[in-house]
């Protein structure tokens, strides 16, 4: 799960489909699979106003994870 913010000042949850389409729109990071009702509460905890689905994140965006 990733949040950012979009440029009209949005707060955007990246969400992948497929793990395959995780690693090529993100890279190699950590991950976790979430039912629709874990996403109302990562919305509870952390309010996101859209969710973006399979996003390729240019390089220089992405996190670097060891």
């Amino acid at each position: 799960m990733s949040l950012r913010t979009t440029k009209d000042g949005r707060i955007a949850l990246l969400a992948y489909t497929a793990l395959d389409r995780l690693r090529a729109g993100a890279g190699s990071v950590p991950w976790a699979l979430l039912s629709i009702a874990q996403l109302q509460k990562v919305h509870d905890v952390s309010p996101y106003d859209v969710i973006y689905l399979d996003v390729r994140i240019p390089e220089e965006h992405r996190g670097t994870f060891g």
